[in-house]
């Protein structure tokens, strides 16, 4: 790590005596031109690129397009689709610019407990994600089912622990993108802050969640392909710059142990799982991403969108998948920034800029231009599903609740692409904010857990748990935020004389913080349920849940392995793997490591294979399977194509489009359809015997714990 200038370790005389890689006085390393191009020309593509698919879609496949449609992408999607899109969910602009962070500041240990703390949360999702489909299978939020189990108080307390948690994402999603883009490229921060969302919301708003689906593994394949590029440039590229293979790694990992040591370290060194810091780190990313998972409606929207059988799979895959990208690329890149010996300061790193000056170390200006695109990609991707996110929680738990309980699909689907718009620039302002307030990516990064994982247990108990109550789940989600807010800042006051971003940013502060958070919650939750009980639930009120259009039956089939039988065999499948998987990442996996001590070069050959191999087949798996299990329809869709054929009539499927309601059927209510649910009926809600006799077969199997 940089320590002041110095004369560069190995020879790169480049870096001599320099205080800093990003100096504000030199020359930026891409034009300012640069930027403003991958901004808004990258921006206008994906937004023809969305809009022509969503066309295609209609006009040649005969998918319907509504308000069901724009929010849940017809509950049909299959698992290698949401594997794709939970990957594109969970890499932010904080997955490749913190992964690295964390590797150059503490060694190997940090992109393992990078990987491994917010990989957990994917695969223990999974069991939500089977338990909507059982449970409330016509859900859209994840605040309805709390609505439809603890009422009124509970949706509103919850409701803001979401947005919460969906503002601190978008925060951090352009914070990191206009970071990097100002730094490589010098870019105003504020144009960029502001122009990152816009570009988003322009295919945003006309595709709805299908668009995001499509555009997620569009992005997601430029990542996994410049993941791999980057990872054979450090550990297999050229030895012009001093490393390029696994024993050049090491031997200078090794000699920068004595020259520059990590503190908190085993002998100093970045190749050991012995790292204070790191394991601090480690459990702050347990629960900060605990909360970034459960309580952020994006994660809840997948599930949803899935068809019953998919979600299992899609969820366990995704979890697997996405472990790749933080762990490879931050064990190629972080550590390629310390053994380098590159002049990157601990603030510019804590800002997400290792990547683009190792990338510029290594591959000039077109490194740095590839990682100024896979940032882009990764804000992008992430930025629609969480518009799409507050789209739903505003169009369905606000508007639909308690202004318009009577609403139409048109109606919705029209309030759904005006929040789109409109959060899109609420999202470039708050990034404005955080600048000016000099708050940067770490710290913003690091205090999520503790602000939002109160939310985490009542959440989790509201799917899992029937003896769970209302004055339980809100008084737990209540005191844990507060008990964690409180030892946050004492802790920082006693610890460090002073309440300022700079200690309340300290990893110790925050720890006692977030452990009081997500602990107070859980035991505060339990207990009152416990000592004030109420009739366990029987989980009814969550299958009335109404749907404005589309099938009733959500996607559950009579037989198959979308059926009642499939999805009790799928919770079985989820909870065993999610469990063991689990165990696997986070206990035996670090235990096994801390045996090594400091890492000697073949036990590193080891970890970096197994680095690689991950990146390597997770990249193949995420553009391919896509594709394959889309072949039926990309087929289907070149045949209309080539005969100019439209699977229905064209202008049926742009009335679709542009009035998606079904009140020309007679019996539209009765079908799902309509203006809304018939007078009297709870808001958003309804009695659908037909979906009802069908969802009481989901759990026939088996009684409710």
């Amino acid at each position: 790590m940089s320590a002041g200038p110095h004369p560069n370790v190995f020879g790169l005389h480049v870096y001599d005596n320099k205080a800093s890689f990003f100096d504000s006085s030199s020359v930026t390393i891409l034009p300012e031109a640069a930027g403003w191009a991958i901004v808004i020309g990258f921006g206008a593509f994906f937004a023809l690129f969305a809009s022509v698919l969503v066309y295609i879609d209609i006009a040649f496949s005969g998918e319907e397009y509504n308000s069901e449609h724009f929010n849940t992408a017809g509950r049909t999607i299959k698992t290698g689709l949401i594997a794709v899109d939970i990957v594109s969910h969970w890499t932010w602009a904080a997955t490749l610019l913190q992964s690295c962070n964390v590797a150059y500041k503490y060694g190997i240990s940090g992109p393992f407990w990078y990987a491994a703390g917010a990989t957990i949360q994917i695969l223990l999702f999974g069991i939500l994600a089977i338990e909507i489909k059982r449970k409330a299978p016509t859900a859209h939020t994840m605040l309805e089912i709390i609505r439809a189990r603890w009422g009124t108080l509970a949706h509103i307390v919850f409701f803001c622990f979401a947005l919460l948690t969906n503002l601190i994402v978008s925060a951090l999603l352009v914070l990191g993108g206009s970071a990097v883009i100002t730094a490589v490229t010098g870019m105003n921060v504020y144009a960029a802050s502001m122009l990152i969302p816009i570009s988003v919301l322009l295919y945003t708003a006309s595709g709805g969640l299908k668009a995001t689906f499509t555009t997620s593994y569009a992005h997601t394949v430029i990542i996994y392909v410049a993941l791999c590029l980057f990872t054979f440039m450090v550990y297999a590229g050229s030895k012009d710059m001093g490393i390029g293979s696994i024993d050049r790694v090491w031997e200078h990992l090794s000699i920068m142990a004595k020259r520059r040591p990590i503190a908190g370290n085993m002998g100093g060194s970045a190749l050991t799982m012995f790292s204070s810091s790191g394991l601090v780190f480690g459990v702050l990313q347990v629960i900060s991403a605990f909360g970034t998972v459960f309580v952020d409606q994006a994660y809840w929207q997948s599930a949803i969108a899935a068809r019953p059988s998919a979600s299992v799979r899609g969820y366990l895959l995704g979890g697997l998948l996405w472990f790749s990208i933080p762990f490879t690329l931050a064990t190629s890149i972080g550590l390629a920034g310390i053994a380098l010996d590159l002049p990157v300061t601990i603030s510019e790193s804590n800002a997400g800029l290792t990547p683009p000056a190792v990338a510029y170390a290594l591959l000039g200006r077109g490194g740095a231009i590839l990682i100024v695109i896979m940032v882009f990609m990764a804000v992008t991707s992430s930025g629609s599903a969480e518009q799409i996110a507050v789209s739903s929680l505003i169009t369905y738990d606000l508007y639909g609740t308690y202004i318009n309980p009577r609403a139409s699909a048109k109606q919705l689907i029209a309030v759904s692409r005006t929040v789109v718009v409109l959060y899109g620039l609420v999202m470039g302002a708050l990034s404005c904010i955080f600048n000016v307030a000099g708050i940067d990516l770490n710290w913003l990064y690091l205090l999520m857990g503790l602000l939002i994982g109160p939310a985490v247990p009542p959440v989790t108990f509201a799917l899992t748990w029937n003896k769970a109550t209302r004055a339980g789940a809100v008084s737990g989600a209540l005191s844990g935020i507060s008990c964690g807010l409180t030892a946050w800042l004492v802790y920082a006051k006693v610890a460090y004389g002073a309440i300022t971003v700079a200690t309340t940013g300290e990893n110790n502060p925050l720890l006692a913080g977030s452990i009081c958070s997500i602990g107070i919650s859980a035991i505060v939750c339990t207990a009152v349920s416990l000592i004030f009980p109420q009739p366990p639930y029987d989980y009814k009120s969550m299958k009335e849940i109404h749907m404005a259009e589309g099938d009733p039956r959500a996607g559950i089939t009579e037989t198959g392995i979308d059926s009642a039988q499939g999805i009790e065999n799928a919770r079985k499948v989820v909870y065993k793997w999610g469990s063991l998987l689990t165990v696997i990442l986070i206990p035996i996996w670090p235990l096994l490591a801390l045996a090594a001590g400091v890492f000697p070069k073949g036990y590193f050959y080891w970890w970096v294979i197994v680095s690689i191999s991950w990146g390597l087949i997770a990249s193949v798996i995420a553009i391919v399977l896509p594709v394959w299990e889309a072949r039926a329809t990309i087929g289907a869709i070149i045949m209309h194509m080539l005969r100019c054929q439209s699977a229905r009539p064209l202008h049926t499927a742009l009335k679709k489009v542009v009035k998606p309601d079904a009140s020309e059927a007679p019996d539209a209510l009765e079908k799902g359809e309509g203006k809304g649910p018939p007078a009297g009926a709870r808001p958003l809600q309804r009695d659908d015997t037909a979906h009802g006799s069908l969802a009481k077969r989901v759990d026939a199997s088996k009684t409710e714990e």
